[in-house]
């Protein structure tokens, strides 16, 4: 059984300088991460699907190919949701929506090449609707 989180990090905040967004959307990649996964979809991962039952799942946001994660996470810096924090070059955190409007986070893996995972914001947690104000803004 899933387990709710309590507390999510109050530190998050948008980066809304819009100097280097279009460079950035070239360069960052989704790489995924199998705890997130139920279904291993075209991802790749090794193990394919390893789901965590303290972890939100991809799946519940209907995302099952990795084209749609990147997709997602590239449009995401287009519009500008990325997070102020970064490591080396690339935002800490990169944000989006699905069409349906699920808040989804993304969470840079590897700083040197800008590789994220992604996961659905869960419902308690009160970021999804700072996310959903900006991309709907945007």
């Amino acid at each position: 059984m899933a387990t709710t989180r309590r507390t999510f990090n109050p530190k998050r905040r948008m980066d809304r300088d819009p100097a280097r967004l279009s460079d950035l959307a070239d360069v960052v990649g989704y790489g995924g991460n199998p705890e997130h996964k139920r279904a291993p979809g075209d991802f790749g991962l090794t193990p394919p699907a390893q789901p965590r039952a303290d972890k939100t799942l991809c799946n519940g946001a209907n995302i099952v190919t990795r084209s749609e994660a990147e997709r997602l996470l590239k449009e995401g810096v287009r519009r500008g949701l990325v997070s102020a924090q970064k490591r080396g070059k690339f935002p800490q955190n990169i944000w989006a929506v699905t069409e349906s409007g699920c808040p989804l986070e993304a969470q840079l893996d590897n700083q040197q090449m800008g590789i994220y995972h992604g996961y659905p914001v869960p419902h308690t947690d009160p970021f999804g609707k700072v996310i959903l104000e900006y991309w709907n803004k945007s």
